[in-house]
């Protein structure tokens, strides 16, 4: 234990103006620490550094992407708010979804330390995301996430798959959670920097919506859950120097160390808190620890708060002080109590066996005060930490090197031209590294746990029940084409949205709101920038032009290790978009595959020759050219037509075509329930003329592969020429057990499912 006499107080930095600092070892630049020093009047004392430092990182501060990403409140008109009763700002977003009843969602990232440690860094990410939609006062329900791994055949890939798939399913599974969507995709740009992106979706009645904030003078200051530890310190900017003395932390492990039983008997023991009515607030202990939930939750109140070190439950009493503000052990809440009910609040805490202490009080004095060996050592105006710090307006600027892959088209791609070509494009495209059957990594998770998911993968969207008396839910899918978004950063964002809108109207939901999880380069690159800035205008515009408002989300940046200003510098900029839409009965969602023979199939929307930044290109080995243009104002009526069909019954299935064209989403369909399907061309290539392959693997958006019931075709067409819908009738489904595009190619199902599930058990099993 540090003796208190050689504690760095705030009396003896006033005194020692000119001692050094390891300000830069903490990630923080030379105008960053002269302005906390300003805004001090005097240096910082040393835990005032490592709470400035974290605070003030990228990924807490957001001090780059501030700027841009106001867009999304000046975009979101009043129209689009209709359903929204907590925006952007807070632990995460809530939508009102009828009956009384509320949705919280929202996407975090935790892609470094998955890099380092993949199992805990893929299992705190979970838990992590858990804890925000625990901490609105919601019971979380389900999870999803979004992977980005390297090459498939790279030595290194098995080991980082093979920790995040366990830790995003091991923690999941041990909180009984299911797991039900998202995606996962290998590219050579995520090598070093694997992407891990978790979503969580909570509920809760209306009444039940909790913000977190200190107010109240006399009101105590409770920690309670795990005990704090050295993991995870500087996880939220940079390793610790170990050249510090004491008050600021010596170098320890950066990835945190995740224990979901201990979670799930914290989330249990928050409702039941909530329940009582025995806190004013909770925050969860994330990145940067009691650093963030302290300054955080002061900021957010109308007074100040005061916190002593002392009484904060250790499990390695050697801590010193900076290390206990930095470290980002898990399980670990945050709540304010008024001082009559604090006894109730400990015996609920002490029902469940989780430990608690008092560690600070709601006073009046806009401060933030910290006391460690009854010295002080923390005495700091907290918006100045958790709201006022730096904004950076970087320099950004189209990248020299945009010219050049644009003018790459997928022109100079030989298509197949024969019967057999066909065939073996359509089987090489399904056992490619993006297109395969993901079953291997699903069937780790628990995709049913509790008895509500209404669909899970390998349907295009996740479908939750979240009132079993009226069967009103819930659809959310995600996306992100990454390789669209390289191409054209603006486009490339504005088709994620409109994919994962569609994909949620596939099912019959109503699309309604958005959530993003923002992953890019360095910002300090000006070409990186130029991607992130392009993005966020391309977000804001299609949400804005869909109507959906953005709720919250995530942005981890430094996402890449090459040198700035080349073409490979970062990963793909990938912009992961998860958006929500509500059912009035889940019993009524729409599968994305068909079940039986002799439904009418037809493809609805346009196709063109768009092969640029496709899978086939991919195939090729690949990427140049324009992506394809996105028509949102189609894709709105395209989401109502489904929407509607699904209500009045007219359509048994329905899938979106898009990563792999029309040759995916037929083969996706037959394979999901074993039910082949004959398929002629004729139409749809006189109409676009086009050829076969083109046809076949464009990647065109705002298109839907739909069966519709023989006694329903009537009405069905009836209302796609009432609303002016193109549409081709392909075909129809039958039990022959093949993919039939007749005069073009004959696929077996027992043939075409071996090579779609053969990829990731060979390579990682």
């Amino acid at each position: 234990m540090t003796d208190a006499s050689h504690l760095d107080t705030v009396e003896h930095a006033a005194a020692t103006p000119d001692q050094e600092q390891p300000w830069g070892d903490l990630g923080l630049k030379a105008d960053e620490y002269a302005r906390i020093r300003d805004i001090l009047g005097r240096r910082p004392t040393n835990a005032e550094l490592a709470m400035y430092s974290v605070m003030w990182s990228e990924h807490c501060s957001y001090k780059s992407s501030k700027v841009h990403l106001r867009q999304f409140g000046e975009k979101t008109t009043e129209e689009m708010k209709a359903r929204l009763m907590v925006g952007i700002g807070e632990n995460a977003g809530v939508v009102d979804i009828g009956d009384g009843w509320a949705v919280t969602f929202k996407v975090e990232s935790h892609n470094h330390p998955s890099y380092v440690e993949p199992y805990q860094g893929a299992a705190t990410g979970v838990g992590g995301i858990v804890r925000d939609i625990l901490a609105m006062g919601a019971r979380p329900v389900a999870v999803m996430d979004e992977l980005r791994f390297g090459e498939i055949d790279h030595p290194d890939t098995g080991r980082v798959v093979h920790g995040v798939v366990s830790g995003v399913g091991g923690y999941g599974n041990s909180l009984g959670l299911p797991n039900i969507g998202g995606h996962a995709r290998f590219d050579s740009c995520y090598q070093g920097n694997p992407l891990v992106n978790a979503l969580c979706v909570g509920v809760m009645k209306h009444e039940d919506i909790h913000l977190a904030s200190a107010e109240g003078v006399g009101n105590k200051v409770v920690l309670f859950g795990a005990r704090t530890g050295g993991d995870g310190i500087g996880g939220a900017s940079i390793l610790a120097s170990e050249t510090f003395e004491d008050g600021v932390p010596a170098k320890r492990p950066s990835v945190q160390v995740g224990d979901p039983f201990m979670e799930k008997v914290l989330i249990e023991c928050c409702l039941e808190l909530f329940a009582a009515d025995v806190v004013q607030g909770i925050q969860d202990l994330g990145a940067a620890g009691i650093s963030c939930a302290t300054s955080e939750l002061a900021s957010n109140g109308s007074g100040g708060m005061h916190v002593w070190l002392d009484d904060v439950l250790l499990r390695d009493p050697s801590l010193n002080a900076g290390e206990i503000l930095m470290s980002e052990s898990q399980e670990r809440m945050m709540a304010v109590v008024t001082p009559d009910k604090l006894d109730q609040f400990l015996a609920i805490t002490g029902k469940w066996d989780i430990e608690s202490s008092v560690v600070g009080e709601v006073n009046d004095s806009g401060r933030l005060t910290i006391d460690h060996h009854g010295e002080r050592i923390v005495d700091v105006d907290p918006r100045t930490v958790a709201h006022d710090g730096p904004v950076y307006e970087r320099p950004f600027h189209r990248p020299a090197w945009m010219d050049t892959l644009q003018a790459d088209t997928s022109a100079t791609l030989s298509l197949p031209r024969t019967g057999d070509e066909v065939k073996r494009t359509v089987l090489d495209l399904m056992a490619s590294p993006n297109l395969s059957s993901r079953q291997w990594i699903t069937r780790q998770y628990d995709r049913y746990v509790q008895g509500n998911t209404a669909a899970a993968r390998p349907d295009a969207a996740g479908v939750i029940r979240v009132d079993e008396a009226t069967g009103r839910g819930v659809a959310v899918a995600t996306r992100a084409n990454d390789r669209f978004t390289k191409l054209d950063p603006y486009e490339g964002a504005r088709q994620s949205v409109a994919a994962a809108f569609r994909g949620v109207a596939m099912t019959g939901a109503v699309p309604t709101a958005v959530t993003d999880g923002l992953n890019f380069g360095s910002p300090e690159d000006p070409d990186s920038m130029w991607q992130f800035a392009e993005a966020i205008r391309g977000l804001a515009d299609a949400c804005q032009e869909l109507g959906v408002p953005v709720t919250g989300g995530n942005v981890s940046l430094y996402n890449g290790t090459g040198e700035p200003g080349r073409i490979d510098s970062s990963i793909n900029p990938t912009a992961i978009v998860g958006v929500l839409g509500i059912l009035d009965d889940v019993a009524g969602a729409v599968p994305s595959g068909w079940r039986e023979e002799g439904l009418s199939l037809y493809l609805l929307g346009t196709t063109r020759a768009e092969l640029d930044g496709s899978e086939f290109a991919a195939l090729h080995g690949h990427l140049g050219g324009l992506p394809p243009q996105a028509d949102l104002a189609w894709e709105r009526t395209l989401a109502d037509v489904l929407v509607q069909s699904a209500r009045d019954g007219l359509i048994a299935s329905a899938r979106d075509v898009s990563e792999g064209g029309l040759a995916a989403a037929l083969a996706f369909a037959v394979l999901r329930y074993g039910v082949g399907a004959r398929v002629v061309l004729d139409e749809l290539l006189e109409r676009s003329g086009l050829s076969a392959s083109e046809a076949l693997f464009s990647e065109s958006q705002g298109r839907a592969l739909v069966a519709v019931p023989r006694t329903e075709e009537p009405r069905f067409a009836a209302m796609l020429e009432a609303r002016g819908v193109p549409a081709v009738r392909l075909g129809i489904t039958d039990d022959e057990g093949e993919l039939d595009v007749q005069g073009h190619f004959t696929l077996a199902l027992d043939e075409l499912g071996r090579a779609w599930e053969a990829p990731l058990p060979q390579r990682f099993a």
